[in-house]
């Protein structure tokens, strides 16, 4: 037996193993082996759509997320806009109710002011009045002393009344 040139009977036995061994491997590991390798691929696939599916909902939940923060951001900047408004308004109204009570305030301190003032000068009249008719009671009964001046006196008052 010569190894480096081999026999016709030796390739043809090899040849019916080797097909025999191709035969059953089709019939019995090549389906199973490929049908695996099948099943695998699509687990793998299935597996990469589930991943994009992922990214796009992650993205979307990005994007809505992104979308919510500038809905809240712009909500609070109008609710500061707002209390900020209320702020200066309830300044405003405060300052116009202080400016209208300290104008009333004044108006009656005036009022006042002018009220003790008329009373005050009606008081000095009637002061200066009475010292006046005092100073002329005291000068006319100085003056008139006598009788004759007295009935003068009278008689000029009537004729004055009379004229007029």
């Amino acid at each position: 037996m010569n190894l480096i040139t081999p026999e016709f009977g030796l390739i043809f036995w090899q040849t019916i193993v080797l097909l025999v061994l191709i035969f059953l491997m089709a019939k019995f590991a090549w389906k199973p082996i490929l049908s695996a390798v099948k099943k695998r691929e699509d687990s793998i696939n299935g597996a990469l759509d589930a991943a994009e599916k992922a990214r796009l909902e992650m993205e979307n939940l990005k994007a809505s997320n992104e979308k919510l923060l500038a809905e809240a951001r712009a909500e609070r900047d109008n609710m500061l806009k707002e209390a900020r408004s209320i702020k200066d308004k309830m300044i405003a109204e405060a300052t116009e109710d202080a400016q209208e009570k300290a104008n009333k305030i004044l108006t009656n301190a005036q009022q006042s002011i002018e009220a003790e003032k008329k009373a005050a000068l009606a008081e000095v009249k009637n002061e200066v009045a009475t010292l006046s008719l005092e100073i002329a009671q005291k000068v006319v009964m100085k003056e008139l002393a006598s009788k004759e001046d007295q009935m003068k006196l009278v008689n000029n008052m009537l004729e004055d009344v009379k004229l007029n």
